[in-house]
């Protein structure tokens, strides 16, 4: 596996994440709206490697606690994927300069 296809895996965990901070803030802002429908998101894998996040309406109901909870979560998988994907920069960095000595 090469750098470039790590950065991608990582990359699209790191959208994924950010697809899934997006649905939980359209759940809070709408929590009091009538007839609203929660947006779920399901993250999958995708042949090539890496995640796709899917956003589907499920039941009306808005739990502030769960929100919060998939926020958190969310938060520590985006950072996750960046501390990844930096370590994979820092190894292409020293790669290179060892290949240029």
């Amino acid at each position: 596996m090469s750098i470039s296809s790590i950065a991608s895996i990582d990359l699209s965990g790191m959208r994924a994440q950010t697809t899934r901070v997006g649905a939980i803030a359209n759940n809070i802002a709408n929590s009091s709206t009538p007839d609203y429908a929660r947006l779920n998101t399901s993250l999958t894998s995708v042949v090539s490697g890496g995640v796709q996040a899917l956003v589907d309406p499920t039941a009306p109901d808005v739990d502030p606690t769960t929100e919060l909870t998939d926020l958190i979560e969310s938060e520590q998988s985006y950072k996750a994927n960046a501390v990844v994907f930096e370590t994979g920069a820092d190894m292409w960095e020293m790669l290179m300069s060892i290949k240029r000595d």
